[in-house]
């Protein structure tokens, strides 16, 4: 808004142009996944145009064995990774025979606002909207917090997170980011994950993190920054969708600190100390409180946002050292026009002091943990990509008489259909 007296708006892009936002490359031979990376890492490095709708889609050709690759880039704002998910719904087919896609309906943009009417609205809402919002406190409370009943657990856990926020962290991974990105992936099968979930307990999502750990640890070997104690502190995004809202695409993302316990040389250890972390988080509902929060923050007047937004990224953060973010995705095959897709692999953005972050995502039974980092500080990626698997056969060479207490049940998978992905995802929420 002009003068910054409002709050951002969407509107339509009056001179939209498809050519701005479906990009062609060549992937150098051999078409490899290390000519791959390099080529992505080059394209996510470019920050997309602020002037122009938030979104890329990159088609590379030159694979080897004649395949072909779509690289996304959408900014955060516009939509989260389970709307990212949700949107392959409208992209792939569910089987090699669909035919060709149904051509869309005409689109025409809708004027934007005039520059007189938004200053108009500006000032409206620089008067009403505090009031207003203010007024809706008691319900967003209402609606955002446990009931009664819970408020003592969500009480303490947030002491059990100021604690946490008090154990040493690795500051080897925190610095400035530069422009420059590399990106990495390494795979595994989602059925070997489950396994090791019925055999030593904790979910699926627990048993990543604890295989992430293994992979930060090292890391910090070889940088000779391993010390008793310390940790790696992650934030680690929640879904914060209500039952209403599944099959949306949207940004309804909160998120929580999790303590990577690097420093335990014992994996059922790494992946117990784990478990009790994320379980406290979910039994005291931190991370609909810190989505309450952030709601409760919108109430400040827009020009005070923006000020406070502008300071807060010139401060570096010390407190964490990587982003963990997990979302499942289909598991049976998807098409385009007759070609499966084979592979699927995700990148997360990185900043804000944090130079190295893991995108979790499962496609068609395999899992692909997607690795991004700013490419003049973080040269061992690979040292991160193969801890991981470390991680994973460490914890599948335990017994299962280690299992503690209250393991889960292996979960069911979802039904298929034209639907069915979103479905797929819900029935294996991790």
């Amino acid at each position: 808004m002009p003068l910054q007296i409002g709050r951002p708006a969407w509107s339509d892009d009056e001179r939209f142009e498809i050519g701005y936002h479906i990009r062609h490359a060549a992937v150098p031979k051999p078409g490899g996944a290390r000519q791959v990376r390099r080529l992505a890492g080059q394209i996510y490095a470019q920050p997309l145009n602020r002037s122009r709708p938030l979104w890329e889609a990159w088609l590379l050709k030159g694979l080897e064995g004649g395949r072909w690759a779509i690289l996304n880039k959408v900014h955060h704002c516009m939509v989260d990774g389970i709307g990212g998910s949700d949107l392959m719904a409208e992209i792939f087919d569910l089987g090699p025979d669909a035919g060709p896609p149904v051509p869309p309906a005409g689109w025409e943009p809708q004027p934007g606002p005039s520059l007189a009417g938004t200053l108009a609205s500006g000032v409206r809402d620089a008067v009403t909207g505090p009031l207003r919002l203010l007024g809706g406190v008691p319900g967003l409370v209402r609606g955002g917090l446990p009931a009664r009943a819970g408020l003592v657990a969500f009480g303490r856990g947030l002491t059990g997170g100021a604690r946490r926020l008090a154990v040493p962290a690795a500051s080897s991974l925190n610095g400035p980011v530069g422009p420059g990105r590399e990106w990495a992936w390494t795979t595994a099968s989602l059925s070997r994950v489950k396994q090791i979930r019925r055999d030593l307990g904790g979910t699926v999502n627990d048993v990543l993190l604890a295989a992430i750990t293994r992979g930060f640890r090292d890391v910090l070997a070889e940088r000779g920054d391993l010390s008793d104690g310390v940790v790696v502190r992650s934030l680690v995004p929640m879904s914060v969708r209500g039952p209403d809202e599944h099959g949306m695409v949207t940004n309804r993302v909160s998120a929580v600190l999790a303590n990577l316990p690097v420093a335990e040389p014992d994996p059922v250890r790494r992946l117990a100390l784990i478990r009790e972390q994320m379980g406290e988080v979910k039994r005291t509902h931190q991370a609909a409180g810190a989505g309450l929060l952030t709601q409760i923050l919108g109430l400040a007047p827009p020009p005070l946002l923006a000020l406070a937004s502008r300071a807060a990224f010139q401060l570096p953060q010390p407190l964490v050292q990587t982003v963990t973010t997990n979302v499942p995705g289909p598991q049976f095959p998807l098409f385009i026009r007759g070609r499966q897709m084979v592979e699927a692999h995700p990148y997360v953005p990185i900043g804000d002091n944090v130079q190295i972050a893991v995108a979790i995502f499962s496609y068609s039974g395999r899992i692909s943990f997607g690795i991004t980092a700013d490419s003049s500080a973080a040269p061992d990626l690979d040292v991160l990509a193969q801890g991981i698997g470390r991680g994973l056969t460490e914890l599948e060479a335990q017994p299962a008489a280690t299992r503690p207490a209250g393991a889960r049940p292996p979960a069911r998978s979802g039904p298929r259909g034209r639907h069915a992905l979103g479905r797929e995802r819900r029935a294996n929420r991790i």
